[in-house]
This record gives structure tokens, sequence and C-alpha cells, in this order.
């Protein structure tokens, strides 16, 4: 990608979780793609991932909105399943980089996959090591090749994008399946909640996608996107969170209000809060 020019700027918002800090977002070439402005260091970064109320490296179940997020988690564990199974694999090996505390590898495994998974967060990793799923620390360690590999909601926190994919690219076997779920700025609700939208999630999302901008990136690393599907339910835990972001407190009705507003528009416009992007491998 370009040097980012003061031309490409978007807005500012805030590290709203943790520091409340200020970060830039920027446009790039073509603008389906966010950037976020300055990108801390691997080092320095993982500091903004330690924190409590970051929800993916714990099993908290402590607040209102702890809860939401758990049960639609294991609510989504089928429908993840779900739609591994219907890739049409040779064989039932998954890679889950960004595995969090390791629930789904879990299920999966439960469910006859031969799993394997990255997560860098230490906390996690102990969280999974106790359901019976040892992880990676980094990509740099898995060896095999896999039929499936998946990125729930992972994408945007990768640091040198484009190395990474062609690194992810090389774990995957010929017609296999990459499987990749990110926010996606073009909905309503991002639309709607402007800089206080939770999932820009600066600085942890360094990225932040539209469809057409996933589907420019990828296409550089010749894998075919074959299907695309919503995620109807992060526009409600979104919504919920970016209340609070805006208005320094909660509103669950108003959340829930934006939340199936966004979905309403989205069954037209195609743009979910967030959507699955599945591409196929082409063989050699």
């Amino acid at each position: 990608m370009k040097l980012l020019q003061p031309s490409d700027f978007a807005f500012s918002c805030k590290d709203f979780s943790l520091t409340q800090e200020n970060f830039d977002l920027y446009h790039n070439e073509d603008k389906t793609i966010l950037i976020t402005h300055p990108q801390l260091p691997e080092e320095k970064l993982a500091d903004y991932y330690k924190s409590d109320t970051y929800i993916s490296h714990t099993d908290s179940s402590k607040t209102f909105t702890d809860k939401i997020y758990q049960k639609v988690k294991h609510y989504m564990l089928k429908r993840k399943l779900r739609l591994l199974e219907t890739q049409n694999t040779r064989e039932k090996s998954l890679l889950d980089i960004g595995a969090g505390t390791g629930d789904f590898l879990a299920f999966a495994k439960k469910n006859n996959w031969k799993v394997n998974g990255v997560e860098p967060n230490a906390r996690a990793r102990n969280l999974a090591k106790e359901k019976g799923i040892i992880l990676q620390e980094s990509l740099e360690a898995v060896q095999n090749k896999f039929a499936v590999i998946t990125l729930w909601h992972v994408l945007e926190h990768l640091p040198n994008l484009e190395e990474q994919i062609q690194n992810i690219k090389k774990l995957l076997q010929d017609d296999g399946s990459l499987i990749v779920a990110v926010p996606n700025f073009k909905s309503y609700d991002a639309k709607y909640y402007k800089e206080f939208w939770a999932a820009y999630d600066a600085p942890r999302h360094l990225w932040h996608f539209s469809p057409r901008g996933i589907k420019n990136l990828f296409s550089k690393f010749d894998l075919e996107l074959v299907n695309t599907k919503a995620l109807p339910f992060d526009s409600f835990y979104v919504s919920l969170l970016s209340e609070k972001y805006k208005n320094k407190r909660s509103n669950f009705l108003k959340a829930m209000q934006i939340g199936l507003k966004s979905n309403l528009k989205a069954k037209k416009s195609g743009n979910y809060s967030s959507l699955i992007y599945v591409f196929k491998k082409e063989p050699n």
C-alpha cells in the first residue's frame, strides 16, 4: 500500500476501551480500506490487549454485555462448524488463527476435526489449554498444511498484512478454504455511530475493510472469493458498545433499534455490520 498522504485522512477516533488516546484513520488508494495511524510496534501494541474488558482473551461473563457476547459466541460455534462442513475438503483439518480461548477449536475437535491454532496472548492460550487445546504462539511455529484455515475477526489485527496473507496461503492445501470474518465499515451502524463505532477499536484494529476492499486485497493472492455470509448478531453487540462510547452510558433499546435497522438495510445492500468471506485456493 502507498504511503499515507494528508489528503487520504478520513477521521479520528479514540481507544474507548482502554487509554482514551486518539488515532487517525486514512483511506487506502481506492477508498475501500481504512488504515489506522500510527500503527504501533507489536511489542507496544501488546499492552493495548492487557485489559479485562478485552473479552476475546477471557471467558468473562461479569457484565450484561459479557453475558450477551458469551451466549452469542456459543450459538455461533454450531454455525461456524456447519460452514466448515460445507467446504467438501479431502480431510477434516483446521487451523484457527487468533484462536482466543479455544472454544471453536474445542467444538470442532469434538466433531472429529484435526485441529491446530495460533494465539499470541498468553492468558488466552492458558484458558485454551484448560479445555485441552494447545495453541501455538505464532504462525511461524505451524508446519502442516490444512484443508480449512479460519480467521474470526483476526485479519484486522494483523501487522504487515499482505506478507501475513501470503504466509497463511502457504499453509493452505490446494483446493482448501480460507474463511475470514471482519467488520464492515460500510454498514449502517458504522455510518450511524461514525467515530464512536466500536468495531473501529483502534489501535488494536490496524485495518478496516469494506466488501470491495476485501475482494481487491485477496485477488492479489489468487484466492477466489466463492461465498459471502452475514453475521447479523454483530450489529447488535457492536451497537451496544457504540452507544456506551457515544453517550457515556448503555442504552439497550437504542442499540437494539440501530442493530435491527442495520440488518434490515443490509438485506438490500449486503452491507452487514460484519461479514464472512470464503476463499478457495486453486490447485497448482
